[in-house]
């Protein structure tokens, strides 16, 4: 049994390095062009340069996506752009667009390519076409049930890498390829500039009668018909590993470092828990119980149980789920005094509990009793944006480390 590879989003740098840190096999980002995340901090060629150098120092890798559907004037500067990305050292590039495929390959005939889920692959034959045409790795689309990619695993060659998207964001749309955003406030989806219109709020309206909202649910507050739920695949790692994915992939260059290394640190132990030990393995509830300690949509298993119903949609609210926030980052830790020096995300009272996350460990629980400034007085709270503070803490913390609390209602 194949080891599945954790691939991990970056929507900068220092992202790149947390997901890195807590135990991402790969990441993926975009640069400044052809890239689906225009909103994203995007890396310029240094910067990938700098990331390339910092995941092969711990043997990892990562891919850039220069997935549009591109026009005409998107061909402009290909040539260049590509040449620059596999000069900054990057492992492999992440792409959709036939006409640029190509391009790739006329300029790299080595370089990994992966076809992006905007290519929406769902059947073997498919694959089959891109491996032929060049492409090393096939990113399924999203709308495959487990046995499809059972099938499509078994009837493509050994040659030819499967990754599937485990955790994140879903779209309405058929893998991506959404016009609703286009129509309505003129942001191209298919060049990185969605404006998410899926997740506003919609009443019907009958042609004939202007002006007449009918709510499409029972209340009067109208409907998110289009808002899916958050996909989240941790309960069903031994299923994907014995099926032969090769990778398992997470969404989200827009989320925070907290976000990125929460999920990448519970995925990473499902991982290790299950290859380490099939025979005996057991799913653990903290691990999911990790991931609802982030920002999210309420869960989804989407398609791969088979066909989404209706309790993959979220009916009354767009709203995350926030129970718990990011409460700051240690900047240092005294081990002879026992003091951390934080600086703040969110406010923190005397009295919180925390918990503290690091790379390859479970959390820790602390109660902070009392808190100083830089100055040494002590205080009441912490309320100010990036404010630095300390408290005492036995535990052995970590310069890095994340802090998050339970947010009070």
């Amino acid at each position: 049994m194949k080891k599945p590879k954790l691939l991990a989003p970056a929507g900068d740098l220092e992202k790149l390095k947390t997901a890195i840190d807590y135990g991402a096999d790969a990441v993926y980002f975009g640069g400044k062009m052809y890239g689906l995340r225009a909103n994203a901090a995007n890396f310029d060629f240094d910067e990938m340069k700098n990331g390339a150098d910092y995941a092969h120092s711990f043997g990892r890798q990562v891919f850039v996506t220069i997935n549009i559907l591109a026009h005409n004037t998107d061909l402009e500067n290909i040539h260049s752009y590509i040449r620059n990305v596999i000069a900054a050292g990057v492992d492999g590039i992440i792409a959709s667009d036939p006409g640029i495929i190509s391009i790739i390959r006329s300029i790299d005939k080595k370089i990994h390519i992966s076809l992006s889920t905007q290519s929406s692959c769902t059947n073997y034959a498919t694959a089959n076409f891109w491996h032929e045409a060049g492409v090393n790795r096939i990113v399924l689309a999203r709308e495959l049930s487990k046995n499809e990619i059972a099938d499509i695993i078994k009837k493509t060659p050994d040659t030819l890498q499967i990754e599937i998207f485990a955790h994140g964001a879903m779209c309405i749309a058929y893998s991506g390829r959404c016009l609703l955003s286009n129509i309505m406030t003129a942001r191209n989806a298919n060049s990185g500039d969605c404006a998410q219109s899926c997740r506003w709020n919609y009443y019907l309206m009958e042609e004939s009668r202007k002006g007449e909202y009918f709510p499409v649910f029972e209340d009067d507050r109208g409907t998110y018909i289009f808002n899916s739920k958050d996909l989240c695949l941790i309960r069903h790692i031994d299923e994907i590993a014995q099926m032969g994915v090769d990778v398992i992939k997470i969404e989200g260059r827009m989320k925070t470092e907290f976000y990125i290394a929460t999920v990448v640190g519970a995925y990473r132990k499902a991982i290790d828990a299950y290859c380490d030990n099939p025979t005996d393995y057991k799913f653990n509830e903290e691990w999911l119980n990790e991931l609802k300690k982030i920002s999210y949509r309420e869960y989804t298993t989407g398609f791969f149980n088979g066909r989404a119903d209706s309790t993959s949609q979220n009916y009354e609210s767009s709203s995350y789920v926030r129970d718990w926030e990011f409460a700051g980052v240690i900047m240092d830790y005294n081990e002879k005094t026992k003091v951390a020096t934080v600086q703040q995300r969110n406010k923190v009272l005397t009295g919180a509990y925390i918990e503290i996350i690091g790379p390859h460990r479970d959390y820790i629980p602390h109660t902070i009793d009392q808190m100083r400034d830089i100055s040494g007085n002590i205080i009441q709270s912490a309320p100010n944006a990036m404010q630095i503070f300390c408290f005492n803490i036995d535990a052995p913390v970590k310069k890095g480390d994340f802090i998050r609390q339970k947010k009070s209602n």
